[in-house]
């Protein structure tokens, strides 16, 4: 039973994280973040699905290297 429970909770996990990527693309929200979290929190997907469309351009990550040579 606690087997079934567990393969249960990580395929909701997983289609939550890839309906919370295309969600977040088609609403211009940064697509990695909500599937880290929906991964982690399935429900946050209906959150996504209630907030409205940004406006303006996707949200652009700073890469690693732009990160190392902000000034301090």
């Amino acid at each position: 039973m606690a087997v079934k429970l567990i393969v249960v909770w990580g395929l909701v996990a997983l289609v939550a994280a890839v309906a919370a990527a295309l969600l977040a693309s088609l609403r211009n929200r940064d697509h990695s973040a909500w599937a880290a979290w929906s991964f982690l929190f399935p429900p946050l997907v209906l959150v996504l699905l209630f907030l409205p469309r940004n406006a303006g351009p996707r949200p652009r990550r700073r890469s690693i290297d732009e990160e190392d040579h902000e000034p301090a």
